[in-house]
């Protein structure tokens, strides 16, 4: 398998590892690479081969001499507690396992499995959600999640070469049984949209959708250079700065701001409820979260 932009094996990193096959063939390559890895598996405590799972994954890095660190976590009632759903709150855990671990270490690369068809299956289920195209560019090979640098160098590997990699090395892993519940909706997309797709297309449609995202992606980082977007960074977002803009810029502006403020699940509505406050409509609202943004002086308050 070819990485994607996959660093030289130069400092230690973090690697999530969930046992699945993805996640163990990621972690054979960058170990046979040379790279120095702690392999960091959160149990989310839904299942009940979870803990067989954790054993797993401690084993694995042991035969690779790779660190390992383990921690348990009830997803369901975190998920409850912050009133999301659940996929919501793994992900917001494992981030935040990864982010103590990090710390703790000393560590500030993660390196994470994603692959070619979870990006063509972010991007559907972003385009379905109505996103605009920070969201159909889906995953970028390296983001920053707070003080760590977030790699995901098999973004170009699609399903079956990591499953030849597999065979070829013989490699164990644990199948997540929760990939066939046709309750999560990324399964349907997988085993149910994509290949009726394929079929009405009447060709193979993964890599048209793949290089759709490439495309939007880059698009998407150029219009974030621009000088507009710099006041983002500040505490507050004057509304001499975002009146004047377009549309689509006031909307890229806000959406930016609102995430520099540590606000979590923004979408479009939100977005647009700010964009009344620009406009005069309304002083205060509320943000997800228990935050609200109101307007005050000439300019916009998240609180």
């Amino acid at each position: 398998m070819n990485l994607r932009d996959c660093p030289p094996p130069d400092a230690t990193a973090l690697i999530g590892v969930s046992g699945g096959r993805d996640s163990v063939a990621l972690l054979h390559l960058l170990a046979a690479r040379g790279h120095r890895l702690i392999v960091c598996h959160l149990d989310h405590a839904l299942r009940r081969e979870s803990r067989e799972e954790a054993e797993f994954v401690k084993d694995l890095a042991a035969r690779l001499d790779c660190e390992c660190v383990v921690r348990r976590v009830n997803v369901a009632k975190l998920a409850q507690r912050m009133k999301c759903s659940i996929e919501t709150g793994a992900r917001e855990a494992r981030y935040g396992f990864f982010s103590r671990v990090g710390r703790r270490r000393g560590v500030h690369r993660l390196f994470l499995a994603h692959h070619a068809d979870d990006q063509v299956e972010t991007l559907l289920f972003n385009l379905l959600r109505g996103s605009g195209a920070t969201g159909l560019g889906a995953m970028r090979g390296e983001t920053m999640r707070g003080e760590l640098q977030v790699l995901r160098p098999l973004l170009g590997v699609w399903r079956e070469e990591i499953d030849r990699y597999v065979a070829e090395h013989r490699l164990e892993y644990r199948e997540d049984s929760s990939n066939a519940d046709p309750q999560h909706t990324r399964n349907r997309l997988r085993h149910e949209v994509v290949p009726l797709l394929g079929k009405v297309f009447g060709r193979e449609v993964r890599r048209a959708l793949w290089r759709s995202a490439e495309i939007l992606r880059e698009e998407d980082a150029l219009l974030a250079m621009s000088p507009e977007l710099v006041a983002a960074r500040d505490h507050e977002l004057p509304l001499a700065v975002v009146k004047p803009l377009p549309v689509a810029m006031q909307r890229r502006l806000i959406l930016a701001w609102l995430r520099a403020r540590g606000i979590a699940n923004v979408g479009f509505e939100e977005v647009e409820n700010v964009r009344g406050l620009v406009a005069g409509a309304v002083a205060k609202i509320n943000l997800p979260g228990d935050h609200h943004a109101r307007r005050r002086a000439g300019r916009i308050f998240a609180e």
